[in-house]
């Protein structure tokens, strides 16, 4: 299965095209459909990274984000000798495989959802202090500025589905390696990739705990009579530090929100 890329192997490898999803992602769909057509049977090895990469035109990077992926939804596994497509607790039939939807919809997905994978997203992260009520919840002084990310997710037909905006804490940013290194950088980036936020916390050893409420806000309904919802996230650690502050607003007549949580 191609992966259609119009730009060079050389670019970064996390950063997706305006507007979709990004490489990566393409990348173990594509692997994902091959495993579950059997075209790599159980057991067999898949090609090396760099045969990957020059067949789906994208870094080296990218596969090996990939194929992590995979690894987490244990189709494939790696030793020294390679990656191999899993086999089943016989040693035959591969696991059934998840249809991407579902595996989409069971992963938690920061920031709006399953949903924001499947359409059109605007999203930039940038440095801002946060409203003087979140400023000690977030372990900030009043008028310092923080990561913050802006996400718009559009209908294919252009109306906007979600608006989101997330405020990041100083223990966030120490303890997630991957959202402390853009303290290196102060300036915009657009399109960044951070779906798999929880998953980095819980690579970083924390014990995420999500609350969120969701209502109703009052003032005018929003395109075509649809009413709006707003939910208001609160992410903390198991120490009870706020690590990620969300409100999101979409309408109800065209999203819907699916809760997860573990005990």
């Amino acid at each position: 299965m191609a992966v259609p890329d119009s730009r060079p192997a050389s670019g970064p490898a996390s950063e997706p095209f305006r507007g979709e999803v990004p490489r990566y992602l393409r990348v173990a769909a594509a692997l994902r459909d091959d495993l579950v057509r059997r075209a790599l049977e159980p057991g067999s090895r898949l090609p090396s990274e760099r045969s990957l990469a020059q067949r789906y035109h994208v870094n080296r990077q990218t596969v090996r984000s990939a194929l992590q992926l995979l690894r987490e939804e244990r189709l494939v596994v790696t030793d020294r000798r390679g990656t191999f497509a899993a086999a089943g607790p016989d040693g035959g039939e591969a696991p059934p495989a998840t249809p991407p939807a579902v595996a989409s919809a069971a992963r938690p997905v920061f920031p709006g959802g399953p949903r924001a994978a499947e359409a059109l997203v605007r999203a930039t992260l940038g440095w801002e202090p946060p409203p003087t009520a979140l400023a000690g919840r977030l372990h900030l002084a009043p008028g310092e500025p923080t990561l913050v990310h802006r996400h718009t997710v559009l209908a294919p037909q252009g109306p906007e589905l979600q608006r989101a905006v997330s405020w990041f804490s100083r223990p966030a940013l120490d303890e997630i390696p991957q959202l402390g290194r853009y303290r290196r950088t102060r300036s915009c980036v657009h399109q960044p990739d951070l779906r798999l936020l929880y998953h980095w916390m819980r690579q970083a050893g924390l014990r995420a705990t999500h609350r969120e409420s969701v209502r109703v806000p009052p003032g005018p309904v929003g395109t075509g009579g649809a009413a709006r919802l707003s939910v208001h996230r609160v992410v903390s650690d198991q120490h009870g530090h706020v690590l990620e502050v969300t409100d999101i607003d979409f309408s109800a007549r065209e999203a819907a929100w699916t809760y997860e949580y573990s005990l």
